[in-house]
């Protein structure tokens, strides 16, 4: 191959393009970053960007290596497979031998364009100016998203709410771990309303929850995300029922073509994680230059957040059923190492507000011991 496409400005396709080189290609890259600053990590947004507490820069990933051409606001808005060509939103036509597809996801929105969201790095900038006047947030949504961010505007000082219409919030952790992070929440004064007859956004100011209006002087919609693969409706690449992009084993989407990251749809079900799109970018690279030798994609789930005080990290699938065994620390104190087993023998691994290298916590989920811990565990 001459050239090689990688399409998206994510964590996902900085990989792929620097894992191109890593495989030992050495022929053309170029990256088509949508977005007009350079590639960027999302994961301080919700938190140091958006409280004030870290800069924008220091959110910038490094640029990819020499050799490897980044084109920043070059929009893909059509893909022609079959011509292996791509058309950017200034009707510059790129030709490929290989494509990477990594255009990961945009933020959902309830009202249209006006709703305050945290996405991107204008989306974390523009809600950061608003906060700094605030006095009051009400968070639609009561995710890993729209807890985080709550969290953040808590520490800020406003008064804040989070609506979401299902209970329990954080619903992909499993109902104790979610259950946990509600109590800290609460404790460190955030409101929790669930409205299981849905939200009506009635202004920027307003929204309406079955028979009550709650006012805030700022609405931040964190309602999820939808892939960005409107540019590949007419491509004849499938699409599941969500939108995702569908891959197979090995992140092939088509002949020439694979995929990573947060727009990958596998098994019917996407994974937007950071982890995820940094080993899917190896992986698809991989698959794209050494075809059917390359190895499958082996999922590694871990997942973290912080919120309200707590650190939660973890290794293993989720959701999470039943009570763990508590390996070391206290629940009580809202510091311990946790485990979950679960019926097909494989287990989750949970360090909350406990401090144990991800390595550790990694063979701890794939069922390797741990060395006796310091203190006497206790059993919840």
């Amino acid at each position: 191959m001459k050239r090689i496409v990688v399409v998206g400005g994510s964590i996902a396709a900085v990989t792929a393009a620097q894992s191109l080189r890593t495989e030992g290609y050495d022929g053309q890259v170029t990256v088509l970053s949508e977005e007009p600053p350079p590639p960027y990590s999302r994961v301080p947004l919700s938190k140091g960007v958006l409280a004030g507490s870290r800069s924008v820069e220091s959110a910038m990933l490094p640029l990819p290596s020499e050799g490897i051409e980044l084109r920043t606001g070059a929009r893909a808005v059509r893909l022609d497979a079959r011509g292996r060509l791509v058309t950017t939103a200034d009707g510059t036509v790129v030709p490929y031998d290989g494509l990477v597809i990594a255009t990961g996801a945009r933020a959902r929105r309830l009202t249209g364009d006006g709703d305050l969201v945290v996405r991107t790095l204008d989306d974390a900038s523009t809600l950061a100016a608003r906060l700094a006047t605030a006095h009051s947030a009400i968070v639609l949504g009561g995710g890993f998203l729209g807890m985080e961010v709550a969290g953040t505007c808590r520490a800020l000082g406003l008064e804040v709410t989070v609506v979401d219409l299902v209970r329990p919030l954080l619903r992909l952790l499993g109902p104790w771990l979610a259950d946990l992070a509600v109590a800290a929440a609460r404790d460190h004064g955030i409101r929790i309303r669930v409205a299981p007859d849905g939200v009506d956004v009635l202004d920027e100011h307003r929204v309406r929850c079955g028979e009550s209006v709650l006012t805030a002087d700022v609405i931040v919609c964190a309602a999820g995300d939808a892939p960005n693969t409107d540019w590949l409706k007419d491509s004849g690449l499938a699409l599941d029922s969500g939108g995702g992009l569908v891959a197979d084993a090995c992140c092939r989407v088509a002949p020439g073509i694979v995929a990573a990251g947060d727009v990958v749809s596998r098994r019917g079900r996407r994974t937007p994680h950071r982890t995820n799109a940094i080993e899917q970018g190896r992986a698809a690279a991989a698959s794209l230059l050494h075809g059917e030798s390359a190895r499958p994609y082996l999922p590694d789930p871990y997942f973290w957040t912080e919120q309200s005080g707590l650190d939660i990290k973890i290794s293993g699938e989720l959701p999470l059923t039943g009570t763990p065994e508590v390996l070391a620390g206290s629940v009580d104190d809202r510091s311990a190492l946790l485990k979950w087993r679960h019926d097909r023998g494989t287990a989750t691994a949970v360090a909350v507000n406990h401090r144990l290298p991800v390595i550790k916590l990694k063979r701890l989920g794939a069922g390797a011991p741990i060395p006796a811990p310091g203190r006497t565990a206790t059993r919840t």
